[in-house]
């Protein structure tokens, strides 16, 4: 019997999974990025939950998360978006996503990745948390609060402080697996 974080305990496979597998791993990986930018902004005033369940809706609208496809998009499609079942539809953050394709496409081009950007806000490695339970977790950092600004002067959508810290926490730039969940050393 694994121990793991009380947020993963007696959730539906995919979502014990996601924590088993995925969530608090250093990503290294753009794809990876703009994926998780794209759902945790859908994430926005939702559970994960909802968004975890749409994930396979989300990367067959999103061109398989390619940002250079996604910030193709025009309103036709956008107006597709819209309709499609598979994922939240909600106008302003399908368009959020779109725009957000194009600013990550700039930040490529600025730092020759979006990882050479994302990871000088925790000085290139990450923050272990050391939480003991999930109480200890806070919404927002001073790191996820200067990339979210730094962002939103870019022009990116949803991406408030906590999103980012959301996004932070699942793409391992910050570790807060609880110290006795089996997956808090692994992914150091």
């Amino acid at each position: 019997m694994k121990t793991r974080c009380g947020w993963a305990e007696g959730q539906f496979d995919e979502y014990v999974k996601y924590h088993d597998e995925e969530w608090g791993l250093p990503v290294h990986d753009d794809k990876v990025h703009f994926e998780f930018l794209i759902l945790e902004g859908a994430q926005a005033g939702l559970s994960w939950a909802t968004i975890l369940k749409k994930r396979d809706g989300y990367r067959t609208a999103f061109s398989n998360f390619d940002p250079a496809r996604v910030a193709q998009y025009d309103e036709k499609k956008i107006l597709e978006l819209i309709d499609y079942p598979g994922i939240v539809r909600n106008k302003l953050k399908i368009r959020g996503a779109v725009n957000n394709a194009k600013r990550f496409l700039e930040i490529q081009k600025e730092f020759g990745s979006f990882d050479n950007y994302i990871w000088r806000f925790v000085g290139g490695s990450p923050i272990n948390g050391h939480r003991k339970n999930m109480s200890e977790v806070p919404a927002t950092t001073a790191e996820s609060d200067a990339l979210s600004k730094d962002l939103k002067k870019r022009g990116f959508k949803f991406v408030g402080s906590t999103v980012i810290y959301a996004h932070m926490q699942a793409c391992g730039l910050v570790n807060d697996h609880a110290v006795d969940c089996f997956r808090h050393k692994e992914v150091m």
